[in-house]
């Protein structure tokens, strides 16, 4: 029995990377001898165990194959015969199929990692790679990890004939979430979305998304931009600011109605705005998005036009939109939205630079409207009347800060 580490940690250890967790791979032992040693079994569909004392993940070293369509579709083999070497095979990519041998210190490399790594190219293993659809979401979420590899001529055109065979019609919409949410944390997430257009992926999966390429932008844009590019400076612009994973996915969302908009819509925002909503939600039903994300796309697919043009609203208008958007409740929330469209304005060329007014002035304008004390206003309300009645509190509230804002000159 012997254990190596493997994957994305001898990668990243090649690259003078930090790692994250940390996996490994035992040859040559049995799911009894693991328990008898101590190693807790976790796998549900093949063997794996978490260490005694580290809780890291150890997995007997296996075969698949493929019986079935869809990254589901496999059947696991696992025995002591089973040699690291095959179980290396199975991996997506050659810079992911490595293993260090935690006595020696040697690098076992049998498919060409480093040589991959040091040519910053991302190739997958085997023809067994098209066993499994979620590998295209895998290449094109290290493509937004490793922005500066290029991705192999081969492993697109393997990719592009996955596609085309409908493959990816098999994935489950949590797995294309997951690789997707993941991808849009990387650093230049742009890319994701980039890999998944070139090989026809984002047509069959997020055909909303896809439709943005060709769309034209508002006139302020540049000439030769379209909707799809971007959304790509608005991704890697949130990724310069470190943005939350709600924000990143409120940039893909915010302007999905140009995709399909005919061109006397555009004219009519809140037609447009209707139109983004509802492509937003339909995406979000399908991939089971979480509440946090879509709420926040949402809202900006619905608003974000009008925070970019509050800077010519007045007291009362502005109120309007806090209320709109629940600012008073969830500031946090609103927080996030303000980010969101900040990206969106410094996506266009000649902005990425420049600082977005609207995002301090709707801070300041929240901040007094939320300093009324509206426990003394209802309570001079109720001493007015000499009772409690509800709408007239709220009313009296909300003129009270509308005069606020009038006061501080909104």
């Amino acid at each position: 029995m012997r254990s190596y580490i493997v994957g994305g940690a001898v990668r990243d250890r090649l690259l003078g990377r930090r790692g994250g967790d940390v996996d490994h791979v035992v040859v040559g032992a049995t799911p009894e001898q693991m328990l008898a040693a101590g190693f807790r079994p976790v796998g549900r569909d093949f063997p794996v165990f978490l260490h005694p004392r580290t809780g890291e993940e150890y997995a007997l070293a296996r075969t698949e194959r493929k019986v079935a369509r869809g990254y589901r579709g496999f059947e696991f083999h696992a025995d002591p015969s089973v040699t690291l070497e095959q179980d290396l095979a199975r991996r997506d990519l050659t810079i992911n199929a490595m293993a260090l041998d935690r006595d020696s210190g040697e690098i076992v490399d049998p498919f060409g990692g480093r040589r991959d790594l040091a040519l910053r190219v991302l190739r997958h293993v085997s023809d067994a790679f098209a066993e499994d659809p979620v590998r295209i979401l895998r290449v094109a979420r290290f493509a937004a990890r490793f922005h500066d590899f290029t991705l192999a001529p081969e492993t697109l055109a393997l990719m592009r004939q996955l596609v085309a065979a409908g493959e990816v019609d098999a994935l489950v919409p949590e797995r294309v979430w997951q690789e997707l949410s993941r991808g849009l944390m990387e650093a230049h997430p742009a890319r994701l979305f980039e890999v998944l257009r070139d090989c026809g992926a984002l047509a069959a999966l997020l055909p909303e998304v896809d439709r943005l390429w060709g769309a034209r932008p508002p006139a302020e844009h540049p000439p030769g931009r379209d909707c799809g590019a971007h959304l790509l400076r608005a991704l890697d612009t949130a990724a310069r600011l470190d943005a939350p994973l709600p924000v990143r996915w409120a940039c893909v969302g915010r302007d999905l109605g140009s995709g399909t908009a005919p061109p006397e819509e555009r004219a009519d925002p809140v037609g447009h705005e209707m139109r983004s909503v509802q492509l937003v939600e339909a995406i979000d039903r399908r991939l089971k998005v979480p509440a946090d994300c879509h709420e926040l796309a949402v809202l900006a697919a619905r608003e974000h036009a009008h925070v970019h043009a509050s800077g010519a609203l007045g007291a009362d208008a502005l109120l309007r939109l806090l209320e709109r958007c629940d600012a008073l409740r969830r500031p946090a929330r609103f927080e996030q939205l303000l980010l969101a469209c900040e990206c969106d304005a410094r996506a266009r060329a000649g902005f990425e630079h420049q600082p977005y007014p609207p995002r301090e002035r709707l801070r300041r304008v929240l901040t007094l409207a939320r300093g009324i004390d509206t426990a003394a206003v209802a309570a001079a309300v109720t001493a007015a009347s000499g009772a409690r009645p509800g709408p007239a509190v709220g009313a009296a509230i909300r003129r009270a800060r509308v005069q606020a804002l009038a006061a501080a000159g909104y």
